[in-house]
């Protein structure tokens, strides 16, 4: 026979599981703008129904329902979205730091301008134009002194400044790193906290959205692969289960940064060729002490952009946005201070014509620099020479005629003449000119490929705050349902409480 009390105990598993649900809309609601948040559902379970099947049951016309219960507390996620966002994430991290790089690269060229070193070149050679006509004049001396003066200082402030920026940016792949390292720890540590709680049959949602939010940061950095395990013990079948955090190199090689089994974290650490005689720049990257890879094979996310900004070696060469730029200005300064020197030094300055025999005074120094292949430091070390402290030892003539202005003119030729830069022969304002091009080329590719992957990573992030994101509208529409479901279940109470009523204090009540 059935309980009395049968429908007494169904609304009141009404009004829990209800209740339960209305918390978790509040919950819902309480953290609509966290971010990182998955919005949560109870799931609603039938009780078992009764009579339970056996030969001893009662002979009632078929099983009834005992109500509901709140089966799990679930948080509303899809996994595919994830490892999308996280794909799109990685070549948005990958082209934001080689966009910010170039950028900060155009501000120091800052071409054209009236700032930059093509128009500091072009004063310079306007001043010899101007002493080939007065070659005697004192004034016009002064000024090609002066704006060749400004051409070496304008050729150190460039190779300076990107040296500088260069040095931030190893700052920033260090950093970036041990970002890298300090979130693979936080993510094993929340997978070491799930393991002592999915065994148990919990869903653990907040940790489950915090560890998410980690890798999600993670693939900005790093080009990431992620694969669950099971915790063990007698999880819920909807439990997440444990993260194993992978990095693959371009070749698809795979290395493990977080091992849940074993618990262990393989930090990352980038070699730097920093040895006696090494030119600084990254060798490769070690995961965990293991096999290093070389950075041309390294793959994807914000420590690879601020790597290849800085520079790197590659099989015994030099590669890297701001090592090539440095390089070009190192060639032209090299390149445009030896010919304009072998130029000056055959020429005929007013001090040589007065001395009645050649000196070769030379025009700019190079500091030392004297390896055409590689004349590392030139633009840094580029100045007027010493022999130009005296304004008469600039040598604007051909012949020993204080009034003859062509050796000015042939300095002034030098500015189309063919130099023997690396691989071809250009003047200086062609090879000038391909690079400051090549740069802005660059430049415009990343700015363009870091708006499409922003684009590419909001749309999927729109796609995937459709499915976990808190609607309020959707919480305020469950709110309701769920306080008529409620209140249902209540007044269900009070009719069955009037019916026990008619029972207790109505029947067998005649002749009183």
């Amino acid at each position: 026979m059935r309980s009395t009390f049968h429908g007494l105990e169904t609304a009141r598993r009404g009004m829990f599981t209800q209740q339960t649900a209305l918390q978790t809309t509040g919950h819902n609601i309480a953290n609509a703008n966290t971010p990182g948040y998955s919005r949560q559902r109870v799931n609603f379970v039938q009780t078992e129904a009764y009579p339970a099947a056996s030969m001893n049951r009662p002979q009632i016309p078929g099983q009834m329902g005992t109500g509901v219960a709140a089966g799990s507390v679930q948080r509303v996620r899809e996994g595919f979205l994830d490892t999308q966002f996280r794909g799109e994430n990685n070549k948005l991290g990958y082209w934001d730091a080689r966009s910010e790089a170039l950028e900060k690269m155009e501000d120091i060229m800052n071409e054209p301008s009236d700032n930059g070193l093509a128009k500091t070149l072009d004063r310079f050679w306007q001043s010899l134009q101007d002493l080939s006509v007065n070659p005697e004049d004192s004034g016009a001396r002064s000024v090609v002194r002066q704006r060749g003066l400004a051409v070496a200082e304008t050729f150190n402030y460039l190779s300076n400044s990107l040296t500088a920026i260069q040095g931030d940016l190893k700052s920033q792949a260090n950093i970036t790193t041990k970002e890298i390292n300090a979130l693979l720890d936080d993510i094993q540590s929340i997978n070491k906290q799930i393991s002592e709680v999915e065994p148990h049959g919990y869903l653990p949602n907040t940790l489950y959205d915090e560890r998410d939010s980690l890798v999600d940061r993670l693939s900005t950095l790093l080009n990431v692969e992620v694969t669950t395990k099971p915790s063990g013990g007698k999880p819920d079948p909807l439990a997440a289960g444990l993260y194993d955090i992978k990095m693959k190199d371009k070749d698809g090689t795979e290395f493990t940064l977080v091992d849940s089994t074993n618990g262990t974290v393989n930090h990352l650490v980038i070699n730097y060729n920093d040895g006696t005689g090494g030119n600084g720049l990254a060798d490769s990257v070690v995961v965990g002490g293991g096999i290093p890879i070389t950075i041309s094979k390294f793959a994807g996310g914000k420590l690879q952009g601020l790597i290849e900004s800085y520079g790197y070696n590659d099989n015994g060469s030099v590669k890297g946005i701001y090592p090539d730029m440095l390089t070009n200005l190192d060639q032209m300064a090299y390149q445009f201070a030896t010919e304009f020197n072998k130029v000056h030094s055959a020429g005929w300055s007013l001090s040589e014509i007065e001395a009645g025999a050649p000196a070769g005074y030379n025009f700019f120094d190079l500091g030392g620099v004297s390896d055409p292949v590689n004349p590392k430091g030139a633009a840094k070390l580029l100045k007027l020479h010493d022999d130009m402290k005296e304004l008469d030892n600039i040598a604007a003539a051909t012949n020993q005629f204080a009034g003859d202005g062509s050796n000015a003119l042939r300095l002034g030729d030098v500015k189309n003449a063919p130099l023997d830069f690396p691989g071809s022969k250009s003047s200086l304002q062609s090879f000038y000119e391909g690079a400051i091009g090549k740069m802005a080329v660059d430049a415009q590719q990343a700015v363009r490929l870091t708006n499409n992957s922003a684009v590419l990573t909001d749309s999927v992030q729109q796609r995937r705050l459709s499915v976990s994101g808190v609607s309020l509208d959707e919480e305020m529409t469950n709110m309701i349902q769920f306080q008529h479901a409620y209140n249902a279940s209540a007044r269900n109470i009070t009719v069955i409480d009037e019916m026990l009523d008619k029972i207790i204090n109505g029947l067998g009540v005649g002749g009183r």
